[in-house]
């Protein structure tokens, strides 16, 4: 049996990058949402800062499923 280390190596790669980028989307919609909760404290709304949490929790949504996608096709 032999290995190949270069494509191993490429799917460690890209593994860690997709992770640390959906992991770096999600921490910004939970700030979106954040910034949401501390706006209605002071009294103000922040509706950017929700569209935009919506949409990194959809993005993640999205990779997700394309990622099953991946597995199950």
């Amino acid at each position: 049996m032999k290995i190949d280390w270069a494509a191993l190596g490429s799917v460690f790669g890209v593994s860690l990058v997709v992770t640390v980028a959906l992991v770096g989307l999600f921490t910004l919609g939970v700030g979106g949402l954040a910034r949401r909760e501390r706006a209605a404290a002071t009294g103000g709304s922040a509706p950017l800062a929700v569209t935009g949490a919506y949409a990194c929790f959809a993005a993640c949504a999205a990779a997700v499923a394309y990622g099953f996608y991946l597995i199950v096709a």
